[in-house]
C-alpha cells in the first residue's frame, strides 16, 4: 500500500507534488451493459477501467501519479468478482504507473458501475490539448484503428473468434509513453475513444478549423483488413485509445523520433484546413455520405 493512501485510515490521501510540476485530472467511467458486456472477465474491466483513463493523461502529454477508484458493484456479484477486478486495476497501474490511493465501494444494484479518477503531472505549461493546431497541419495516429470495435463485436458474439481484437477491446494500452515524447512537438492532441472521424473533427473544431482525412492512409491491422469492413466503417467504431494529434509538417521526423521512442507506430492521415468540417477521401476523391462519424453519448 502506498503511503500517500496513510492506511485507507484518513478521509483523504495526501500525495507529494514537486514544485514546478501542474495538475492533471481526468475522470472516466464504465458501466455494465454500456461499455463492458455482462460476462466479461471482472480483470478485463478493471485494466480498462484504468486504461481508458490513463489514456486521457497520455493525450495531455502527463505522467500518471494516483487513482481514486469508485466501484459499484452490482448486488449479485460475488467478492471473487471483486477481488478479480481489483487485480485487473493492479495489473494496469504494475504495467502503466500510477498508485491506488483511495476510493469507495458500494453495491450498485442490478448492474455495476464503475469510476475511476486519474491524478498526473506535467512540467509547467506543456500541457497539450485539443486547440493549437494551424492550418496546413499535419494530422496523426497511433498504432491501428478499427480493432477495438470489431473486437466488441467479437465480445456480442457477431463475430467469430478472435483473441487478438478481443484483447484490443477489453485491454487497450494507453499511449503514455508517446504522449511524453510529443510534448513541444504536438500542436494538439487528443485520444481516440468515440471514433477516429467524430474525434479528428472535434479535434478540429477545438482549433477554429477543418480537417482532411484521407482513408487510404489510416492505420490497420491484418485482422482487421481480413475482417472486410470498410475503412470509413472501422474509423467510426471507437474505443481504440490510440493518439490522435497534430504538427506541422516541419516537425515529421520529430514525430517519427517520438513514435520510434515509444515504440509505437505514427501514421501521418491527413491534413488540417482554414474552414469548417470535415471531409474524408477515398482515392483521392472525397467521399459524399458517412454513414457515421461515431459513437455520440
Amino acid at each position: 500500500m502506498p503511503a500517500s493512501a496513510r492506511g485507507f485510515g484518513d478521509d483523504a490521501a495526501v500525495i507529494p507534488w514537486p514544485l514546478g510540476l501542474e495538475l492533471v485530472a481526468t475522470h472516466d467511467m464504465l458501466a455494465e451493459g454500456v461499455h463492458f458486456t455482462p460476462d466479461c472477465p471482472p480483470a478485463d474491466i478493471g485494466w480498462k477501467l484504468v486504461a481508458v483513463n490513463l489514456s486521457d493523461l497520455a493525450a495531455m502529454g502527463a505522467k500518471p501519479v494516483a487513482v481514486l477508484m469508485g466501484a459499484g458493484i452490482a448486488a449479485d456479484r460475488d467478492p471473487a468478482w471483486a477481488r478479480a477486478l481489483l487485480s485487473g486495476v493492479r495489473q494496469a497501474l504494475d504495467r502503466f504507473g500510477g498508485l491506488l490511493v483511495g476510493g469507495d465501494t458500494i453495491l450498485s444494484g442490478p448492474v455495476s458501475v464503475l469510476s475511476l479518477t486519474a491524478l498526473g503531472s506535467v512540467p509547467h505549461d506543456q500541457a497539450l490539448g485539443r486547440a493549437g493546431a494551424g492550418a496546413g497541419d499535419d494530422l496523426w495516429v497511433s498504432g491501428t484503428i478499427g480493432d477495438a470495435g470489431l473486437g466488441l463485436q467479437v465480445a456480442l458474439g457477431e463475430r467469430g473468434a478472435d483473441p487478438f481484437l478481443l484483447r484490443r477491446y477489453r485491454r487497450p494500452t494507453p499511449r503514455l509513453a508517446l504522449g511524453l515524447a510529443l510534448r513541444g512537438v504536438a500542436t494538439a492532441a487528443m485520444d481516440v475513444s468515440d471514433g477516429l472521424l467524430l474525434d479528428a473533427s472535434r479535434l478540429a473544431g477545438a482549433s477554429g478549423l477543418g480537417v482532411v482525412i484521407e482513408a487510404d492512409r489510416i492505420p490497420l491491422s491484418e485482422a482487421a483488413r481480413r475482417s472486410g469492413v470498410p475503412v470509413p466503417v472501422l474509423a467510426a467504431m471507437g474505443d481504440d485509445y490510440e493518439l490522435l494529434f497534430t504538427a506541422p509538417p516541419g516537425r515529421r521526423a520529430a514525430v517519427e523520433e517520438a513514435g520510434e521512442a515509444a515504440r509505437v507506430a505514427v501514421t501521418r492521415i491527413g491534413t488540417m484546413r482554414a474552414g469548417a468540417g470535415l471531409v474524408v477521401e477515398e482515392q483521392g476523391r472525397a467521399i459524399p455520405r458517412l454513414a457515421s462519424l461515431g459513437f455520440e453519448h
